[in-house]
């Protein structure tokens, strides 16, 4: 791979050569390497594009890297990528996205991700998008993820878009069985004229489970964003979704936050809050010696950590 391409992978997946456990690696809507480990199997699907990655039971402490980098103007892929992740697994996967496109036509990926998180399996998954252009082509990203969790099973999602796409639309469904949990983070930031839709929706339906989805955003020039959330609870559970986001120069930014409760023992909440940096907070810090710039960037930063 060229420079262009590895400096693709730091940002997306933080890889900084060969990763350490199992790992596929596509480029340019091909294969440019993989390993498979004796708990991980990754496997090319026969039928349409994309791979299966095969997690066994009981496997404790390993980590799987799935980056998607695309370097090649024009060029425009759908994927399917489906998880199994065995019962009583505890792993992390590491996924991303990265386009530089470097021409004038659209270059675009969308991806669709089922996760089946066994019984008493604990996953971590992290997703970063990124994208760069030299010159007027648009870098577009439209991810959807299918979550189902066993009896018992947690998931942790982060999902992080801060640079340089053009336009998303960011799917994600989930249904919980008993005592499964699932944390959502997301972490977003829109520039000039891009835009972003955000649509959650998690089903409650076993006895006992929990749902808590977060979302941070910071909308910048005219750009526009979008964040529905429906939280349906079915059963004896909890659940809560949250959006806050700044709002600066021209952009627009809407939040739907949705909850409703099926059973008589459904505890549900939602918040959403959207406003400019306060003045203060911009008062205090060009105190210190910043500029108008840099106290902006500080607080910006801060509160997408």
């Amino acid at each position: 791979m060229n420079n262009t391409e590895l400096e693709l992978l730091k940002i997306i997946a933080d890889m900084d050569g060969t990763p350490d456990g199992a790992y596929n690696i596509r480029s340019n809507s091909g294969l440019a390497d993989r390993r498979v480990t004796e708990n991980i199997d990754i496997k090319t699907k026969t039928d349409k594009s994309g791979i299966d990655i095969i997690i066994k039971p009981n496997t404790k402490g390993e980590k799987v890297h799935i980056p998607v980098i695309i370097s090649e103007t024009g060029l425009k892929e759908l994927v399917y990528n489906d998880f199994y992740i065995g019962d009583n697994a505890d792993v992390e996967i590491v996924a991303g996205c990265g386009i530089h496109n470097c021409g004038d036509e659209e270059s675009r990926h969308d991806g669709v991700h089922t996760f089946f998180v066994g019984e008493n399996a604990k996953v971590i998954y992290t997703e970063k998008h990124f994208g760069k252009a030299d010159g007027k082509g648009e870098s577009n990203m439209n991810p959807t993820t299918v979550i189902n969790i066993a009896d018992g099973g947690y998931m942790e999602m982060e999902t992080t878009q801060i640079s340089g796409v053009d336009s998303t639309d960011r799917k994600t469904t989930a249904k919980l069985g008993a005592n499964a949990t699932l944390v959502i983070r997301e972490k977003l930031m829109t520039n000039g004229t891009e835009t972003a839709k955000t649509d959650f929706t998690v089903d409650l339906d076993g006895v006992n489970s929990s749902a808590n989805v977060i979302s941070r955003s910071v909308a910048k020039d005219n750009s526009y964003q979008l964040f529905l959330s429906r939280i349906n609870g079915n059963n004896v559970c909890s659940g809560h979704t949250e959006c806050d986001a700044i709002i600066m120069d021209n952009a627009k930014v809407s939040a739907v936050p949705e909850i409703t409760a099926n059973h008589i023992d459904a505890s549900l909440i939602h918040e959403a809050a959207i406003g400019k940096i306060a003045g203060e907070q911009l008062v205090k810090l060009m105190t210190l010696g910043l500029s108008e710039q840099e106290a902006e960037e500080q607080i910006v930063n801060g509160f997408l950590k």
